[in-house]
């Protein structure tokens, strides 16, 4: 019934974020016309944490060693928002894409479904 998820992201400079994604994060893509890219995506799996607070979505990349993926893409000139943190559940930093968005990026340390 359902064969895959379609995540939609804003962004100030979409270009640039584009950009980011293709040649940063080296993610393939296909051209939906007009210069309008679809990226692919890794595989994928869904979280569901209870809040209080407004119900929102967040988007975080899985990674098997996090000390070897912040070190190479600091050196294409990713700038990471916070230093890296055990969580418990998993080793957690973020980075910053040109428009302005967060992206999460972790080491799980627990089952994960892919």
């Amino acid at each position: 019934m359902i064969k895959g998820a379609h995540w939609l992201m804003y962004s100030r400079d979409p270009d640039a974020d584009r950009a980011f994604l293709r040649d940063v994060l080296g993610l393939g893509s296909v051209d939906a016309g007009s210069g309008w890219l679809i990226f692919r995506l890794p595989p994928a799996e869904l979280g569901v944490h209870p809040t209080e607070e407004r119900p929102m979505f967040d988007l975080y990349l899985m990674c098997d060693r996090i000390a070897e993926t912040v070190k190479e893409l600091s050196a294409k000139g990713v700038t990471f928002t916070r230093e890296v943190g055990d969580e418990g559940y998993g080793l957690v930093t973020g980075f910053r894409l040109p428009g302005g968005a967060e992206i999460g990026l972790y080491e799980p340390r627990h089952p994960t479904a892919i």
